[in-house]
């Protein structure tokens, strides 16, 4: 491992809304470990997931090394990369001219996230996708999500009980690939995917279209869409301006 600090942090929602939960794990240079954990009531999973990097961060807000953010959001990486610059510049209006949904844990994370001072890196991993830090980032997560107590470990990374190796290849969300134009290829056509929905600023995903239909009938400025993966998923909250 070099010498940055590394946070992996998740959320979870039971209902969305509904009884939130959030979490982090601190992996310090010197070989120590720190977890952290909450949760609110009600939440959205998106607060959650954002909550969980904040937490990470005011923690770590008196150290001098750079730090390495590991997340499985999609949204919170793209927000703090990206979006929330346009987002600053129209007075925290979303390009189709709404309010920013949790304007407020925004401008927590890009305060933090400016105090570093370009020493912080943010890394995209796979959810559930096998590595150790972030499955143990989800289990902290969802018990808090359920009011469960679960025990929190802060001492040698030698007794924490997973693997503080960094996420392999397979664990990570790659760019697309371009094609020698530059040009992103076209997609092949694809089955299955699920249904994605933005009612009244929460975003739901239903396996059918029935569930979803009932959610966004006859309710006005509904979006809702079908996708095939997080990337689409992603491609379409960003349209929206959710």
């Amino acid at each position: 491992m070099d010498k940055a600090i590394h946070i992996y942090s998740d959320g979870a929602c039971s209902g969305n809304p509904g009884p939130g939960g959030w979490s982090a794990v601190i992996i310090y240079p010197e070989g120590c470990v720190r977890e952290l954990g909450g949760g609110e009531r009600p939440s959205t999973n998106n607060r959650m997931e954002m909550m969980g990097a904040i937490a990470a961060l005011t923690a770590v807000a008196g150290r001098p090394e750079p730090v390495k953010l590991f997340t499985d959001s999609g949204l919170l990486l793209n927000g703090i990369t990206g979006w929330i610059h346009g987002w600053k510049r129209k007075g925290w209006l979303t390009a189709a001219g709404q309010p920013v949904v949790n304007q407020d844990l925004w401008e927590r994370l890009d305060a933090l996230a400016q105090a570093r001072k370009g020493r912080l890196s943010w890394v995209h991993v796979k959810g559930h996708a096998g590595q150790d830090i972030n499955e143990r980032c989800d289990v902290i997560a969802v018990a808090y999500s359920k009011g469960a107590r679960v025990a929190l470990y802060d001492g040698p990374a030698v007794g924490c009980g997973y693997s503080l190796l960094e996420p392999l290849a397979e664990h990570l969300h790659q760019p697309k690939p371009k094609s020698a134009s530059g040009s992103k290829p076209r997609s092949k056509s694809k089955t299955g995917g699920y249904y994605l929905s933005y009612v009244n600023g929460s975003v739901f995903r239903d396996a059918a279209w029935p569930q979803c239909q009932a959610r966004v009938i006859g309710v006005s400025g509904a979006k809702f869409k079908k996708v095939s993966s997080p990337e689409e998923e992603q491609e379409a909250l960003s349209l929206w301006g959710a």
